[in-house]
């Protein structure tokens, strides 16, 4: 059996080199809320945006991904989209939080 010190130093080596890691773009909500939901269920920025009582546009500039969900919009759509609030305001904590780093 290979040395334990010495194996997790090859893994450390390993996952130190640059080129092993690939940095993805943070991921927006409403990418989330676009092809998550939305695209699959064949809904429109209109129909969401009705259903949950808020105006269109501002559906269609969170899947454009020129705003965020605030907590009023995640209370919004974890009822029509039986997720939780918390769901939807992770997704926005975590993008800010990716972003800004």
């Amino acid at each position: 059996m290979p040395d334990a010190a010495v194996t997790l130093d090859f893994l450390r080596e390993a996952f130190d080199k640059a080129d092993t890691v690939t940095d993805l773009p943070p991921v927006h909500p409403g990418e989330i809320l676009r092809e998550e939901f939305m695209a699959p269920l064949g809904l429109t920025a209109g129909t969401v945006a009705r259903a949950i009582h808020l105006p269109r546009s501002r559906i269609e500039r969170i899947v454009r991904q020129e705003i965020g969900i605030s907590t009023d919009t995640a209370l919004r759509l974890a009822r029509d989209f039986r997720t939780s609030h918390l769901f939807w305001l992770n997704l926005q904590t975590r993008f800010e939080s990716d972003a800004a780093a």
